[in-house]
């Protein structure tokens, strides 16, 4: 019994720390709405999650550092209308993130649909491409590609589960759907990849 008691006495000691934690991220959470200190607290709290996922999603640092600067801006403007509990906060941020790395790549998609374009119209019919060498940072960069050739919903998903360690609940958080559209969207999502790598390696290189 007396076992039982400490292990009792261990775990409401751990879910009123749990709960003391959650209180005061709430508190921060109202203060920085209208304190740039507060807000300064909570940018630093949250930012190495976020800009891991940018980096995840765009395979660039760069890219990655003007992405989530913008992922805060927008949390800084919107961070009043962000009525849900602390619990509830990361999903909410990464909701954010999730939609501002889509835009960034529908933007460099358009680009690049831009620059076909003009190679097209100036009837320039070579484009120097890279030659594919046998290692790791190769292998990467197919991983890379693959990816970036996914939609833009299933690369979330797949970044989301497997980078960043979301359950499933928390990714429908994230995307506004139900656990059961996530679940679908993955096994979807690794399913086209794995076909996508396997066609690379039969051919000798990957090509979306």
């Amino acid at each position: 019994m007396a076992m039982i008691d400490v292990m009792c006495t261990t775990w409401m000691q751990r879910q009123a720390e749990m709960n003391n934690r959650e209180d005061e991220h709430g508190d921060l959470i109202q203060r920085a709405c209208r304190d740039r200190d507060a807000f300064g607290k909570l940018y630093l709290l949250h930012y190495e999650d976020v800009f891991h996922y940018c980096v995840r999603r765009l395979f660039d640092r760069h890219l990655a550092e003007d992405v989530t600067a913008i992922v805060f801006f927008k949390v800084m403007r919107n961070l009043s209308s962000f009525d849900g509990k602390a619990a509830g906060f990361r999903s909410w941020l990464f909701r954010i993130a999730t939609n501002a790395v889509n835009d960034h790549l529908r933007e460099a998609r358009r680009r690049a649909e831009g620059m076909q374009r003009v190679v097209r119209n100036t009837r320039v019919d070579e484009v120097d491409a890279v030659g594919a060498d046998e290692d790791p940072a190769e292998r990467k960069a197919v991983l890379q590609q693959a990816l970036l050739s996914l939609k833009s919903k299933y690369q979330t998903v797949i970044t989301l589960r497997f980078f960043e360690n979301m359950k499933l609940t928390e990714i429908a958080a994230c995307l506004g759907v139900n656990p059961s559209t996530v679940r679908t969207w993955l096994s979807r999502a690794t399913a086209k990849l794995r076909k996508k790598l396997s066609a690379g390696r039969n051919h000798g290189g990957y090509k979306p």
